[in-house]
């Protein structure tokens, strides 16, 4: 770290990305424009986007200042990854160790991750950063793009449809052996 004239500082922190769903980056593909007939052959790019799972355990060492808060950290993270994700589906997490037991805890947006970082000494058991996704219990939906939850939808439905089929398959199993107990059982 190192102290700058304004009394503030600057320094390194290392963040362990640790996501468990993929992340959209964008991929730009260029086609003719719908007008290249009348003004030449221009091309203008369509935006779209593909996901990908980050490795895991990948690690990322930033830059900030002593005033940086939590969620420009994540903001800075997202652009060095081109995530094109909404920043709000990600939360920094305070990580320590202690007892061999392992506590996260999530930190506030207005939180200065390097000041904590100072605070809590050189030690990486004592403190480290996390980025996970930010699981609050509750949906953001309006985090999510109009593709993304046409997505969700389609998911949902193909596991509604599996949900049916295999109890349809168990009822029509235990009717056939009731049907079959039946005919082996006479009155009598």
């Amino acid at each position: 770290m190192s102290l700058n004239k304004d009394g503030s500082y600057t320094g390194f922190i290392k963040v362990q990305l640790k996501l468990v769903r993929p992340v959209s980056v964008p991929a730009t593909k260029r086609v003719p424009s719908l007008q290249a007939g009348r003004q030449g052959p221009r091309t203008q790019g369509v935006k779209r986007r593909t996901s990908f799972y980050l490795p895991k355990g990948t690690v990322k060492h930033l830059h900030i200042l002593s005033h940086t808060r939590a969620s420009e950290v994540i903001d800075a993270l997202l652009r060095k990854f081109t995530v094109v994700d909404n920043p709000r589906k990600f939360a920094l997490f305070e990580r320590s160790e202690k007892d061999e037991q392992v506590y996260l805890r999530k930190l506030a947006d207005e939180e200065q991750p390097l000041r904590l970082r100072l605070l809590a000494g050189p030690s990486e058991k004592v403190l480290s950063f996390v980025l996970k996704e930010n699981e609050t219990g509750e949906v953001n939906w309006d985090a999510f793009t109009l593709p993304e939850l046409h997505n969700f939808l389609r998911i949902l439905q193909r596991e509604e449809e599996e949900h049916v089929r295999r109890l349809r398959h168990r009822y029509a199993r235990c009717r056939q052996k009731m049907q079959e107990a039946l005919a082996t059982h006479t009155p009598g």
